[in-house]
């Protein structure tokens, strides 16, 4: 089933569909975890065979916290994609990151509760490390994508994610704001760190579309703020993934490809047969 695709992107929030995609062929998946969000579109652009994913479903029909992240990650590892460009609308927590920028996060901050955060299960652990939950090197390479058609573009920050599906409170706001965080969204966990229990590298491109709630001279966000701040940012967005194509090799050289290596803590004697089936497209190179 796989093919040599450099990428695959989850469009969040106002992207369902990725324009510019030619020689394109729909995928309808399933998997041990069950369907993705949406049939995946594998086409090329620029050159670069890629994948795409409509995080919240064609119509955006899926909440936050009803997305079937696991599928999702599974289904773009089905189809051979080394790495994941999840693109994803946020609140901005702090003064001079600015409705209509675009920040690639270096950190999160799981503040979810109803999800389901792993792979491993029914007889199996993986203790994953998620240190730094996003691939420094994609997310260099996406920086300097945003930067180079003249974006404005942050490096680093923490991304907090909420459960949703409603907006916060302006006393949830500033507490999160005096923890220290930076943007707010409501789809990173734990899109990352199953990406990373996938061996996948992951990044995020988060476009800015308000100042959350705890902003005393700015509009509290509402839905129409958030499309119409996307609808803007639509050109940087498709212009940025151009770019990053043209700095992308076939196979990373980051170690986000060995991160189960030693991570695997159950004694393959026990395994049962259901879940080696599950998960061998994961570790089957392990217990082998």
């Amino acid at each position: 089933m796989t093919e040599q695709l450099v990428a695959a992107v989850i469009g969040g929030s106002g992207l369902y569909s990725m324009k510019g995609l030619s020689d394109t062929s729909e995928h309808v998946i399933d998997t041990p975890f069950g369907k993705p969000s949406s049939p995946i579109i594998i086409g090329t652009l620029d050159d670069q065979r890629i994948a795409f994913l409509a995080r919240h479903g064609i119509g955006h029909f899926i909440s936050p916290t009803e997305v079937n992240y696991r599928a999702n990650i599974y289904a773009l590892k089905m189809l051979g994609a080394p790495r994941i460009i999840s693109i994803s609308a946020c609140g901005s927590l702090r003064e001079d990151y600015r409705p209509g920028d675009i920040v690639i996060p270096d950190q999160i901050y799981d503040n979810t509760r109803d999800r389901k955060r792993s792979f491993f299960q029914d007889g199996i652990v993986a203790h994953i490390g998620v240190a730094d939950p996003f691939c420094t090197e994609l997310s260099q390479n996406m920086f300097e994508a945003v930067s180079e058609v003249g974006a404005t573009v942050h490096k680093g920050g923490t991304l907090i994610t909420i459960e949703g599906p409603r907006f916060s409170t302006k006393a949830e706001s500033n507490v999160y704001r005096a923890w220290g965080m930076s943007i707010i969204g409501m789809t990173a966990s734990p899109e990352a760190f199953l990406a990373r229990e996938a061996e996948m590298c992951y990044c995020t491109m988060a476009h800015v579309t308000d100042y959350d709630v705890w902003h005393i001279a700015a509009e509290p966000v509402t839905v129409e703020i958030v499309i119409q701040t996307l609808n803007k940012n639509t050109v940087a967005a498709q212009d940025s993934l151009r770019m990053l194509l043209h700095k992308l090799t076939t196979s990373p050289t980051c170690n986000c490809g060995k991160a189960l290596s030693d991570a695997l803590i159950t004694n393959p004697s026990v395994i049962s047969a259901d879940t080696r089936a599950n998960l061998d497209l994961l570790i089957g190179k392990y217990l082998r």
